[in-house]
Formats: structure tokens, C-alpha cells, sequence
């Protein structure tokens, strides 16, 4: 590629990804990912997932997403430095939640609601920015896909139990899952938790969409959640944008439209990607999410 290279890089716990942007087009390639800045050996586990993907190109610019970003701002900063002493590029590195929301808004303030496997909203306007919830699902991650499993698996056990009333959620995770006695079971083998959780939600939400009374109270539930999680992320904008595997159930975006329309919120579409916000935090200082970016020194 040409000198004029510029890099995005979006650096995942199981995946690293790199765009290399140039006059001719962009090119993607990708390796292992890293533990996150804020584990032990952070910064340097992140320029071995990115230094290699980079090869033989000099970028001039590098704008990196990074997990862990906002917890360890300190190794934001070091990673920043020592890639930019490691590629000859002006970087700036920021968290991965950040690239994100720059991209879906080009820049603008408004709220990026993310709920996939965990579920978290960033808000940034001109009153500063908020992060809600993104606590893990043992704590939080209300409404994510996680949640939206767990919430599956208690009712089904509860049913079985003559506690709640019956589900077609018995029958729709018996393939995936087994009886309600396998429960137990399904769950001790089911590592990392949380994501095996998370491929049970699209079971709730078809049977919610179809009809089901118990799997519909579920839903309305989870959409609550996340309505109150984006409101609470901005009081001064009214724009959301959606991101996660549920927003891409077709049924379930349009009843979390509904529900954030209800409390006064825009649904927005995103303007652009987490490759997008990283190279365009790399390039301007002028955005409310300078605070958060880490450029070398």
C-alpha cells in the first residue's frame, strides 16, 4: 500500500482487526486479539495482536479502539506511545465503546446502545459523557443477550416446577439446551457463560414475536431495561443509535424503536463503524470525545 496508509484498528479480548485505508481502497486483516489494557501485561499484549497485522506498511496515522481503554486510561496512554515509537505513525488510542459511538455518530453527540452478548450505553453530548451499565452480567448487562438467556432458562425451570405458568420456551431450548433437568448441567459445561447464554435469546424473541405470554413478558422486560439504560446516558440529545446482535432481530429493533420513541428518544441509523470513528479520532481534535483519546507524546 502506499505511504499515505492510514490504520484502523479495532482491538478485541478474542479478536484483533486492522483496516489499512489508502488512495486505492481499504484492506482488512485480522489475528488473535488481547486480554484488555486494564490485565496484567495489558499494553503489551495489545502491540502483539496489532504490530504483526501492521507488516511491512508505514502508516502515517493509526487510530486504535482498544478494550479496556476506559478503565486504564494510564495504559491508553502507554500503548499510544510505544506504538508510535514502534510504527513511526501519529496514533491515537481510545476505547473501543468510544471508536464506536465516533463512528455510529460521525463525531456528534448522541447515544450508542449496544446490546448484544453483554449490553451498554455510551452518551456524549455537551454536557460531558456517560457510560451505563457494561457491569458484566453478573452485576448489570441488563437486557443484553445474556440476559434475555438467563431470563429464559428461570422461566422454563419455573414452569417445570408448577411455580409459573407453561412456555413454549420449554420446547424451543430443548435442542439447544435439553429438558428442564439439563438445566444444571448445560450451565456447568457452558464456558465462557455469558456468550452460550446469548445464543438462547433469539429463541425468546421468536417466541415472544409468535405469541407467547411468559416469553413476551420477558421481552417487554428486556426493552425497558435497555430504554432506561440509553435515556440515562443523555439528557441533552434525543439521538440513538442501535448496535448489537439483538438490534438485528427485525421484530425485536422495532419494538425497542417503539419503546425508546415512547420515552422521547430518535432511533438514528449509524453513519458509520468502529474502523470509521478510530481513524476519525486519529484525525481531528475538534470532537467531544478528545477527553477520551490518548495521542502519543
Amino acid at each position: 500500500m502506499s505511504a499515505s496508509t492510514a490504520a484502523s484498528v479495532d482491538l478485541g479480548k478474542s479478536r484483533c482487526r486492522v483496516v489499512m485505508t489508502d488512495a486505492d481502497g481499504r484492506v482488512e486483516r485480522a489475528g488473535i486479539g488481547a486480554p484488555g489494557l486494564a490485565a496484567a501485561g495489558g499494553v503489551d499484549s495489545a502491540l502483539d495482536a496489532i504490530l504483526p497485522l501492521l507488516r511491512d506498511d508505514r502508516p502515517e496515522l493509526i487510530g486504535v479502539g482498544a478494550a479496556g481503554a476506559w478503565m486504564a486510561p494510564a495504559a491508553g496512554q502507554e500503548l499510544s506511545s510505544r506504538l508510535a515509537a514502534a510504527s513511526g505513525a501519529a496514533v491515537a488510542v481510545a476505547s473501543d465503546v468510544v471508536t464506536a459511538h465516533a463512528g455510529a455518530l460521525d463525531g456528534a453527540a448522541g447515544v450508542l446502545l449496544i446490546a448484544g452478548t453483554g449490553a451498554v450505553a455510551l452518551g456524549i453530548d455537551a454536557d460531558g459523557a456517560r457510560l451505563v451499565d457494561g457491569w458484566g452480567p453478573e452485576l448489570g448487562d441488563f437486557g443484553s443477550g445474556s440476559w434475555f438467556g438467563r431470563e429464559a432458562l428461570r422461566a422454563v425451570l419455573r414452569a417445570s416446577d408448577g411455580l409459573a405458568p407453561s412456555t413454549s420456551l420449554t420446547a424451543a431450548i430443548a435442542e439447544p439446551v435439553g429438558a428442564p433437568t439439563d438445566i444444571q448441567a448445560w450451565l456447568a459445561r457452558s464456558e465462557p457463560l455469558p456468550r452460550h447464554l446469548a445464543t438462547l435469546a433469539p429463541l425468546v424473541l421468536d417466541a415472544a414475536q409468535a405469541g407467547d405470554a411468559v416469553a413476551a413478558e420477558i421481552v417487554a422486560e428486556g426493552a425497558q431495561l435497555l430504554t432506561a439504560t440509553a435515556t440515562a446516558a443523555s439528557a441533552l440529545t434525543a439521538d440513538v443509535v442501535l448496535h448489537g446482535g439483538l438490534t438485528d432481530h427485525a421484530w425485536f429493533r422495532a419494538y425497542l424503536t417503539s419503546s425508546l420513541q415512547a420515552a422521547g428518544r430518535r432511533v438514528v441509523p449509524a453513519r458509520g463503524d468502529a474502523f470509521d470513528g478510530a481513524l476519525l479520532l486519529a484525525r481531528r481534535t475538534d470532537l467531544p470525545h478528545e477527553r477520551f483519546v490518548h495521542r502519543a507524546e
